[in-house]
């Protein structure tokens, strides 16, 4: 059975959360729940939401056939004192290793963040938490993506 394209996509992504990314985040001075898929999300882990789009594509990349998407991250975390410093925790981990990996190994040509939203909570103290949002333009090469 073929994988398509946005399945690779969508498991690189995985990956590099829970690869790449909880490696940063357990070098850090503190305690950062570490990103986790399968249910269990909670005090000790946090399972972010992917959600994966076509955008529109440049001129360019229209002539040169390159597909256009975009992925986006968010988190949501529990209202703790260390909520906010966890936001920034996840997005400097996030564009570390997205730095060191800008092709998801291998599966795309390019990845750009576009776009980090931090949401603190509408009503403090409410058990409304906190949110990061991160937007991600992956670029690929056209025609015959799927496997």
């Amino acid at each position: 059975m073929k994988e398509f394209i946005e399945q690779r996509i969508i498991g690189a992504v995985r990956g590099l959360l829970t690869g790449e990314v909880n490696d940063t985040l357990g070098d850090l001075m503190f305690h950062v729940p570490p990103v986790e898929f399968g249910g269990h999300e909670g005090a000790t882990a946090i399972t972010p939401v992917i959600h994966l789009s076509t955008c529109e594509q440049t001129e360019k990349e229209r002539i040169i056939r390159l597909d256009a998407y975009l992925v986006t991250i968010a988190f949501n975390l529990p209202e703790t004192p260390e909520s906010e410093l966890h936001c920034y925790a996840y997005s400097a981990a996030v564009c570390k290793a997205l730095g060191e990996n800008p092709t998801l190994g291998g599966v795309v040509d390019r990845v750009v963040i576009t776009g980090k939203k931090y949401s603190p909570p509408k009503n403090p103290n409410c058990g409304e938490g906190w949110g990061l949002v991160l937007s991600l333009r992956l670029t690929i090469e056209g025609i015959g993506n799927a496997g």
